[in-house]
């Protein structure tokens, strides 16, 4: 038997100033059988990163040709891709091609410097590629508010993250990897 997604529901309160963003967002998440409270929170993150009223998730981890959040066009064309881990440059090469701007999140502490060593020569050709690292203390620290119900309230200031809810903060501060 099939193991199911399990569905979290969030209530991000976004007040990025950064962009000058503010808006509140009820989301439903599927975390797939084989995806950790990291990665998903890492998703969400992601979202408040970049919410705008058209950012959606995907099918994420169980289609290998769509990213994890996307922006489309009214007229369907990729606007923004939105990428997780340390993929290989081919998925990354596919996605600069497909969509106007692409975004990764790049997690796994150690691995990072090595999967960048590999595959930077390659990924800086391309113009609309965005690569923002975050820390595994930063990434482990916001798994620990995993909750089924989760209400968050986001502020993004000077490229600083503060994820909060009535019992913790988190402050992460997302590095630059490309362009740097």
């Amino acid at each position: 038997m099939a193991l199911k997604a399990t569905i979290y529901k969030a209530t991000l309160n976004i007040a990025d100033m950064d962009r000058h963003y503010y808006a509140d967002h009820q989301l439903t998440i599927a975390q797939h059988p084989s995806e950790t409270d990291e990665r998903m929170m890492i998703r969400l993150l992601a979202f408040a990163v970049n919410a705008s009223e058209h950012l959606e998730f995907t099918k994420g981890l169980s289609t290998d040709d769509e990213p994890e959040l996307w922006q489309k066009s009214l007229s369907d064309e990729i606007e923004i891709w939105i990428e997780l881990g340390l993929p290989e440059e081919g998925r990354l090469r596919k996605a600069c091609n497909r969509a106007q701007q692409v975004i990764l999140y790049t997690y796994g502490g150690r691995a990072v410097p090595l999967w960048w060593e590999k595959h930077q020569t390659k990924l800086k050709r391309f113009d609309n590629l965005t690569i923002i690292n975050l820390s595994q203390d930063d990434t482990e620290a916001l798994a620990k508010l995993v909750q089924r119900t989760m209400n968050y309230q986001v502020t993004i200031q000077d490229g600083e993250v503060s994820v909060s809810n009535e019992d913790a903060l988190v402050s992460l501060k997302p590095e630059p990897l490309y362009p740097s």
